[in-house]
């Protein structure tokens, strides 16, 4: 009786040990977890300096006044850095480029991360430089430059002048519309990319996977005007992109043009892959990305089912690379001495700690797969401190097919590298 008295707090202690070990190991876990993002963070922090010294620019430079009124006029061709020249030089863009707002879209980033006043000082004069755009009619690409950059600083700021710009570009996006087609209007050329050219008809209606990304400024605009014929276009062009832009396996077609007369598909093509009936490796996460937003912005089983086929579709894939940061084409033909496309790799990532969000069942997977992924670029892909223009990461691929921006460093995989790291931090936070 007495060995059993005296034996049972030696069992209680060992027990309050193993509690305590746990707690520890987890809190060391959690830790860690928050490590890759605070390091990444204060490098694109000292990146992203030396990138502006790149670009000679000041905080004390000029006013606001003078930059609205260029902005305006349009007398600063150059806005916001895109890549880099062949010669290795700083590849910097008017504002009308489709990615004229992923570094004002970085800053602002930066500033909600680090709260600190020279970020939000930074990222607002490198997005008013933009403004004209909310007029520019003849681009799809409204999304990735106006609500990157405006609508970041928006959610950030609650500047009214912000919010008269994206309505304004909301506004100018929906006349693309065709409601006979059910789709946005991506481009205005009309010239296809023929791997062995023929006397095949050009297009006439032509509605890009990447259109999907633009649809968020849409979302946007139908709950701050309180009108639904901005939510009623995003929903109509996302299904019918749903039903035309997937074989399937659910990889997507790059370009599908429609005739406008009659919303029937003519053809279904390439421009940036390897071949039409390729999978390009970016168009694969424009998808995933914009249906995870679509299922967010509305609801709709389809759009999360898309999404979750969608990554199946890139995670099961036998070309993908251990590392999980794909080739810029899932059949290129030289795989596996074809370049990577690290762009399509962070923008995986960001869509992924946002798809388990809405997939509990896979919650764990997605996350894994995007922890891997951050995990890998931030190892074997990150810039060194002090090169390339101040461009964080290195290693992605524009279009290889066009001859341009092979192997190189892109504002958006940069851009969709420090969202993703936010997202993970926020997950991280809701689940400790």
């Amino acid at each position: 009786m007495s060995n059993k008295i005296q034996n049972k707090p030696n069992f209680q202690f060992l027990i309050i040990l193993i509690i305590i070990f746990s707690f520890s190991a987890c809190s060391k876990q959690q830790t860690a977890k928050k490590d890759i993002i605070e390091e990444n963070f204060e490098f694109a922090a000292k990146q992203l300096d030396y990138a502006l010294k790149e670009m000679r620019i000041a905080v004390e430079n000029e006013s606001d006044q003078s930059i609205h009124e260029r902005a305006i006029n349009g007398w600063s061709e150059l806005t916001n850095p895109r890549s880099l020249e062949p010669d290795g030089s700083l590849l910097m863009v008017p504002s009308k480029d489709w990615c004229s707002g992923f570094f004002p879209g970085e800053l602002w980033y930066m500033y909600e991360y680090t709260k600190d006043e020279k970020w939000k000082q930074l990222a607002h004069r490198q997005t008013i430089i933009l403004e004209r755009e909310k007029f520019n009619d003849r681009t799809h690409d409204m999304g990735f430059k106006m609500f990157c950059s405006y609508g970041a600083g928006y959610k950030l700021t609650n500047d009214t002048t912000y919010r008269d710009v994206l309505i304004k570009s909301a506004q100018t996006l929906i006349t693309r519309f065709n409601p006979v087609v059910g789709c946005i209007r991506s481009w205005d050329f009309n010239k296809v990319r023929y791997d062995h050219p023929g006397n095949e008809p050009e297009w006439d209606f032509p509605v890009i996977i990447d259109n999907m990304m633009n649809l968020e400024l849409l979302f946007w605009a139908a709950k701050e005007t309180g009108d639904k014929t901005y939510y009623d276009i995003a929903v109509k062009h996302a299904e019918t992109t749903l039903k035309n832009h997937f074989r399937e396996d659910y990889s997507s077609y790059h370009v599908i043009d429609y005739d406008p007369k009659t919303g029937k598909v003519r053809q279904k093509n390439t421009h940036q892959g390897y071949a039409h009936e390729s999978s390009w490796s970016r168009g694969q996460v424009w998808g995933l990305y914009g249906y995870v937003m679509c299922y967010r912005e509305t609801g709709i089983p389809e759009f999360l089912e898309q999404a979750k086929h969608i990554a199946d579709f890139i995670f099961t894939h036998p070309n993908l690379p251990e590392d999980l940061v794909p080739y810029w084409d899932y059949d290129a033909p030289e795989i596996p001495n074809e370049p990577r496309d690290v762009s399509a790799a962070t923008c995986t990532a960001s869509a992924l700690y946002e798809l388990s969000k809405y997939d509990a069942e896979n919650a764990e997977k997605y996350i894994k797969w995007a922890d891997t992924i951050i995990e890998n670029v931030t190892k074997n892909y990150r810039a060194k401190l002090n090169s390339h223009k101040g461009f964080l990461l290195l290693h992605s691929t524009g279009a290889k097919v066009l001859g341009f921006e092979i192997d190189a460093p892109l504002v958006y995989a940069d851009y969709y590298f420090l969202e993703a790291l936010l997202r993970k931090s926020n997950l991280s936070e809701k689940r400790m």
